[in-house]
């Protein structure tokens, strides 16, 4: 039996938040490698794409896997100036989604510069989530269960939003201002990478 591997994904502020408050249980990300497009473009069901030899076909991985989530963070000031490699691992980091800080030892003077989620290290990670169920589907096929489980329900909020949009709608416009209106008009393939969170 192959084991578990840990890969890392990027989430933003409004879905970092979803994961902690439980509102976000699967994610959408386009089919993007040439071997899997040319699967289905050949006529291939979506499900050969996720069966067990074909795992690597997925760049988020296959059930029992796991994603550390790299969203946007921040250290003291006073380290503005080190990369992150360069960090000890030891100094607090504050995590902008929900204000939280990781405290270790020595407390946070002030709040240093922001630094992107792509240059979060896998050690300032503070979510972990275990893949469950991997699947292949056209983006515009997502249900409103499903759309829910994106965790669109913050767009609820947004004064003046329209009270009648279904969930799927909701997600149609979180997926538009995120990849363009062109990318949903194009229904294009994805992956639907469902997950739970777990201990890190």
């Amino acid at each position: 039996m192959s084991q578990a591997k840990e890969r890392p994904i990027l989430f933003s502020g409004p879905m970092v938040r979803a994961i902690l408050e439980g509102r976000k249980t699967v994610t959408r990300r386009e089919v993007k490698k040439r071997n899997a497009l040319d699967c289905l473009a050949a006529g291939f069901e979506p499900s050969f794409l996720t069966l067990s030899g074909n795992a690597d076909m997925c760049p988020y991985g296959k059930p029992g896997d796991r994603l550390w989530v790299r969203e946007a963070w921040l250290a003291d000031s006073q380290l503005d100036s080190i990369s992150p490699r360069d960090l000890s691992q030891g100094e607090p980091i504050m995590y902008p989604a929900d204000g939280s800080v990781r405290q270790t030892g020595c407390a946070m003077v002030s709040q240093g510069r922001g630094r992107p989620s792509i240059h979060m290290p896998r050690w300032a990670s503070r979510i972990l989530l275990e893949i469950t169920a991997v699947r292949v589907e056209r983006l515009q096929d997502i249900s409103e269960d499903q759309a829910e489980a994106e965790g669109v329900g913050f767009l609820r909020q947004i004064p003046d939003a329209d009270e009648t949009l279904t969930a799927a709608q909701l997600f149609e416009c979180l997926w538009s201002s995120i990849n363009g209106d062109e990318s949903w008009s194009g229904n294009p393939w994805v992956w639907v990478v469902e997950f739970k969170r777990v201990t890190p």
